[in-house]
């Protein structure tokens, strides 16, 4: 060993010991009876008649004393803070198998689930969700969403192809959007390669990643591509940020102002963007033959009402859709599939709607 790599391997261990510290403390948190928590927590918050889980009221109490908020550190930190805070949330899920590879040029990763190991060689495939990742268009990578593809593929029995599109401030808008509606091209053109039944494909993703989600879909029906069904997590679908959720959970809920004029001003430069239907699909025309949509959103969420108000606008130009909000969520409950019981439980909500969605 040389004497260069002692630091490197003393940092290693360092963090190592700290994400196992950080993980064990969060568990136990959560695991601890409703009345303890509820003490820790401190008084109830109740807002517009909904009260906020108490467990979710817990965990920000410990994020706010142990964390800075990702949006405060320069973003290659907060990439990597907000990857090691999702690993610590969603924990080591089961899996069959898993795979990376590219997909029109991009890397991405295809999830397997035990019942589904050994099957790519039917002739008619499985159910199959590709999957685009949140993080404001900033954040986010495959790794930051693993464990909730995974929840995803076992639970609801698909595959999941999730894809690792580019990121600002490197790449610009259009470029996620680009990025995705690529991805899916590539997905249908090499539907028997992943062994994925093209009549029951799935695009979905949770915020910034349910707005390329439904771009996508958006993308779909104009080409005429096949897709069966929409999954779209609390997505946002205004950049223009002009619904009263975003002004009343601005802070003290996960997802700031802050994060999100960081994303905006990122990803979105030009401000005459952020009504591009690309960027927020509230303002598209929805073409016909647009694909079943489920949406859910949080309680306690900026991006709530927006969220709510693209499934009023699907419902009306006539697509099925399936709205539901837990409202006693925040933003990010998707990614902690690993402790509590809470949200863990919503994320299975979820992926019974996938499953339903692609049956």
């Amino acid at each position: 060993m040389t004497t260069t790599s002692l630091p490197a391997r003393a940092a290693r261990i360092a963090h190592l010991a700290r994400t196992h510290v950080e993980a064990g403390v969060l568990m136990g948190a959560m695991a601890l009876p409703a009345p303890v928590q509820r003490r820790l927590a401190g008084k109830p918050v109740v807002v517009e008649g909904q009260e906020l889980d108490v467990e979710t009221q817990l965990m920000l109490r410990l994020q706010a004393a142990t964390q800075k908020p990702v949006e405060t550190l320069p973003i290659p930190a907060g990439r990597v803070a907000l990857a090691h805070g999702a690993g610590i949330a969603g924990g080591r899920q089961p899996i069959g198998e898993t795979r990376d590879l590219q997909v029109a040029g991009m890397a991405a990763r295809l999830y397997v689930p035990r019942a589904l190991v050994g099957t790519a060689t039917r002739p008619t495939g499985d159910p199959t969700l590709v999957f685009f990742h949140g993080g404001g268009w900033i954040y986010g990578d495959l790794d930051s969403h693993d464990a909730t593809c995974r929840v995803l593929a076992e639970r609801a029995g698909v595959r999941v192809v999730a894809v690792d599109y580019r990121l600002a401030p490197e790449a610009t808008f259009p470029a996620a959007h680009d990025d995705c509606v690529a991805a899916y091209r590539w997905v249908v053109e090499h539907a028997s390669d992943l062994g994925a039944d093209v009549d029951r494909l799935a695009v979905g993703g949770d915020s910034a990643g349910g707005c390329l989600a439904a771009t996508t879909a958006i993308a779909a029906a104009r080409e005429g591509l096949p897709l069966a069904f929409q999954l779209l997590v609390y997505p946002a679908t205004d950049m223009t940020r002009s619904h009263d959720s975003h002004r009343t959970f601005a802070q003290g809920f996960y997802l700031s102002a802050e994060f999100m004029d960081l994303a905006a001003e990122s990803y979105l430069p030009h401000e005459a963007d952020r009504r591009d239907p690309r960027a927020s699909p509230l303002f598209a025309d929805l073409p016909e033959g647009l694909a079943p949509a489920y949406v859910c959103t949080a309680g306690f969420d900026p991006l709530r009402d927006e969220g709510e108000a693209y499934a009023a606008k699907l419902r009306e130009a006539g697509v099925e859709v399936e709205l539901h909000r837990f409202g006693a969520l925040i933003h990010s409950f998707f990614n902690v599939v690993g402790v509590g019981r809470t949200s863990r439980a919503a994320v299975q909500d979820i992926a019974e709607a996938l499953r339903r969605g692609l049956s």
